[in-house]
């Protein structure tokens, strides 16, 4: 199933168009090195493939996992042959390409530097960590998505009707292909290969026949239906309730249907302002470092990442104080309740500020004990206002004493 030109690649939309660096490089007869970053199974080889079959040039492809130095010098000093004697060009394809020490790369950039092959170079992760200087500012750097559910529905699609896949011999049932949508995670290569261990099950490609070919459960869960919402209901209940077992079911639950791990994440960093506040301040710590680590490294390591911040969530003590008072203040504001800000709190910097009075009687706090003095700052039509009312939970036990003893100070009670 593996395209045979670029009108035939599922998604990487962006790098596909008229004008495009791969369009150019088909159309063009000038070697040109490029790399290639992405997830596994969104078409870095098959985009390599294409390249050398438009183009009619040679394709040889060096594998970094067993290639050595030697390896690579013996694949350019063949394209130098070739071009030599037959100016045939040659795509040197190196899979995996972060896996090359820098002797291993340095033995490249003769040839990209000199134009004897166009090089392609594909990787996992980062080049900026994992690739030379000198070789990734010789060459081009594109960077590939994921692929959608509905590049990779099409992707299915296109493998039971094709020659080249099962050519119409089996029926897929729509859940059972809904099903291979949510497994393949974005990774067009994995889908092919679940829809060929359910095809040597069966011609009738049912769910159950798909559970049976690649041993895992498929998950009812659609994304933008009730058990989307039902789930994510769940999963926040559970954590606020403190069963973190039963959260990080839910938790499984949405990581295996395919979820946006970061759609789970923005809830998590939500929960921990929402629902623990300033009874555990940590847990938001935690919240958004997980929510950053899922960012950097995606699934399924950072699967471990949420289940860490889950746990923290639904175990810390728990106090919506900080939501309710952000929230109050909001109400009185929009029923009118501003008033002008006291003149000993405004802007003094700017030239003109004294003449009209602004700072005048300011008392500046680290100049007195404790570092509190009695001086008004909220607005005369809120002055008496409580908008945060501490619970005695956790450590907001302790802030809820201290801002007592703080407020009763300011307000001379």
């Amino acid at each position: 199933m593996r395209p045979r030109t670029l009108d035939e690649v599922i998604g990487q939309r962006h790098l596909l168009g008229p004008g495009t660096p791969l369009r150019r490089l088909v159309e063009s007869e000038a070697p040109m090195s490029l790399f290639l970053w992405g997830p596994p199974g969104t078409g870095k080889t098959t985009l390599a493939y294409v390249v050398s079959n438009v183009t009619k040039r040679r394709f040889v492809e060096v594998s970094a996992v067993s290639a050595g130095v030697k390896d690579v010098r013996a694949a350019i000093d063949t394209a130098k042959r070739e071009l030599g004697m037959t100016g045939r060009q040659t795509v040197l394809f190196v899979d995996e390409v972060h896996r090359f020490n820098k002797a291993q790369q340095d033995a490249l950039l003769p040839a990209v530097e000199n134009r004897w092959v166009t090089f392609i170079g594909a990787t996992t992760e980062n080049p900026f960590f994992s690739v030379i200087s000198p070789l990734l500012s010789r060459s081009l750097l594109l960077t590939l998505e994921s692929l959608s559910d509905d590049d990779v529905r099409v992707v299915l699609n296109r493998a039971v009707s094709d020659e080249r896949g099962l050519g119409g011999r089996a029926t897929v049932a729509p859940e059972a292909l809904e099903h291979l949508v949510r497994l393949a995670g974005g990774d067009a290569r994995r889908s092919l290969t679940y829809l060929e261990a359910a095809a040597l099950l069966s011609d009738d490609i049912t769910v159950e026949v798909v559970e049976k070919a690649v041993d895992k459960a498929a998950v009812r869960y659609d994304r933008q239906g009730d058990q989307h919402y039902d789930v994510i209901s769940a999963f926040i209940k559970s954590m606020r309730g403190s069963d973190a077992d039963a959260a990080l079911h839910y938790l499984a639950r949405m990581i295996e249907a395919g979820e946006d791990p970061r759609f789970i994440a923005r809830r998590i960093v939500i929960f921990a302002s929402e629902d623990v506040g300033m009874a555990d301040p940590t847990c938001l710590q935690t919240a958004v470092a997980a929510a950053q680590a899922v960012q950097l490294i995606g699934l399924p390591e950072g699967q471990i990442n949420l289940a860490h911040a889950v746990i923290h969530c639904a175990l810390a003590p728990k106090s919506n104080a900080v939501v309710k008072a952000i929230g109050a203040a909001i109400g009185d504001v929009r029923r009118g309740l501003i008033g002008q800000v006291p003149g000993h709190l405004r802007d003094a910097h700017y030239p003109g500020a004294a003449k009209l009075g602004h700072g005048d009687g300011y008392k500046y706090p680290h100049d007195f004990d404790h570092g509190l003095v009695r001086q008004d700052y909220a607005p005369e039509q809120v002055r008496d206002k409580r908008y945060y009312e501490p619970t005695k939970h956790g450590g907001e036990g302790v802030l809820a004493e201290r801002w007592a003893r703080i407020r009763d100070f300011l307000r001379g009670s």
